[in-house]
């Protein structure tokens, strides 16, 4: 975004180094939970915090190279490839045995959800669209989405650690997933004109905000959808320990 304040670009920056470092962070204690040893968890914490980085740093290049601009008919969406493309690279990363392992570490549910504290960097939407950059369609629901989830993060964490937080912590995976997919849609509307709104969502396509949907999004989603597998998990694990006493009380 052309001429953007040195705050918002703190703002944004401090929430894009803080998800991916907070994730890495986590995952390196998921593997120590999980018994890999002392080198492979800080093996896990440290290549995801390199690819994860790494992928912040080639993203804003592309950025600076206006390579997310939005030109309806004249180029690909370069934003929403990105946006899909990072997501599927990290769906499939929680695969691989190590992370695998880590991420069905216990007491590893509560620590997905504290990455999503840093979602009140949110607020860099409404600061964009109150300097004239940014459309309220946009702005507001993104904004205020985030910020909420952000403040909530620690809370349903806490819940979850105490073992009563199930519930709200389906609600808050869920609602998180449908704040950033809403987002993700009317940006998208706005900034290529199919939604004709002045001033467009244009500067999401542009640094600092650029790394918001790029780097941050996908994660953010991955985080949530992980962490409502754990709690399938759970509950199926639950279900048939129920069951199997149930099944003994009975054959007594």
């Amino acid at each position: 975004m052309t001429g953007a304040p040195v705050h918002l670009w703190v703002l944004t920056l401090a929430g894009m180094i803080g998800i991916p470092g907070l994730t890495s962070f986590v995952l390196y204690q998921g593997a120590k939970l999980a018994g890999l040893g002392h080198r492979r968890a800080v093996g896990v914490g440290v290549v995801s915090a390199v690819l994860l980085g790494g992928w912040f740093t080639i993203s804003g290049v592309i950025a600076a190279h206006g390579g997310y601009l939005a030109e309806l008919g004249r180029r690909p969406p370069g934003l929403p490839i990105a946006v899909v493309a990072t997501l599927v690279v990290l769906l499939a990363a929680t695969w691989i045995p190590s992370v695998a392992r880590a991420l069905a570490a216990p007491g590893m549910l509560s620590r997905l959800e504290l990455p999503h504290t840093f979602r009140v960097v949110g607020v860099a939407f409404l600061i964009t669209m109150a300097l004239g950059h940014l459309p309220a369609l946009f702005a507001l629901p993104a904004g205020l989405g985030d910020i909420a989830t952000g403040i909530a993060a620690p809370f349903v964490a806490r819940r979850i650690a105490k073992g009563t937080g199930r519930r709200i912590a389906v609600w808050f995976n869920v609602l998180g997933i449908v704040d950033l997919v809403t987002a993700l849609t009317l940006g998208t509307l706005t900034g290529f004109g199919i939604l004709n709104v002045t001033p467009s969502s244009r500067a999401i396509t542009e640094l600092p905000l650029a790394l918001i949907p790029t780097a941050a999004v996908p994660l953010l989603l991955t985080l949530h959808i992980t962490s409502l597998r754990r709690l399938a998990a759970t509950a199926r694990t639950q279900n048939n320990a129920t069951g199997n006493v149930g099944a003994r009380l009975s054959h007594h």
